[in-house]
């Protein structure tokens, strides 16, 4: 598990947009049954994925399309939800960071991290509008 102290600026990132951070598998579960659609992001530290996942989840924000709610959870701190999350996600396997779009409690879209690692978040961001564009 990650210190706060080392996680809270990359939380603050996607909160400062608007994201809302969960910490339980009932606060996950609820969020993605919800009616409409929910863009979940799950945040890590690794620098070779994560510097361009966060940036790229925010600018996919900036269409006319975008999700109904925003949640993120903190993998290697968030257990609970992050686990929540990714049975959710199923039959993906867990990756951080990932980023997944629902439509009433139905995935409809995935990045996993082979999708984002190496990836400008522009990129990262035009594949997620695409998502917005069909389901939002």
């Amino acid at each position: 598990m990650y210190p706060e102290e080392m996680v809270n600026p990359m939380r603050a990132e996607l909160t400062d947009a608007g994201f809302v951070n969960l910490y339980t598998a009932d606060e996950v579960e609820n969020a993605i049954k919800a009616d409409g659609t929910t863009f979940v992001v799950v945040n890590s530290v690794c620098g070779c994925a994560a510097r361009n996942a966060r940036p790229g989840a925010i600018m996919s924000l900036s269409g006319d399309k975008k999700p109904s709610k925003l949640i993120t959870v903190f993998a290697g701190v968030d257990k609970e939800a992050v686990d929540a999350a990714r049975a959710s996600m199923f039959p993906f396997p867990p990756s951080s960071p990932s980023m997944a779009l629902f439509k009433n409690g139905e995935l409809v879209h995935m990045l996993e991290r082979h999708h984002i690692e190496g990836r400008p978040a522009e990129m990262i961001a035009e594949n997620l509008k695409d998502a917005y564009a069909e389901f939002c």
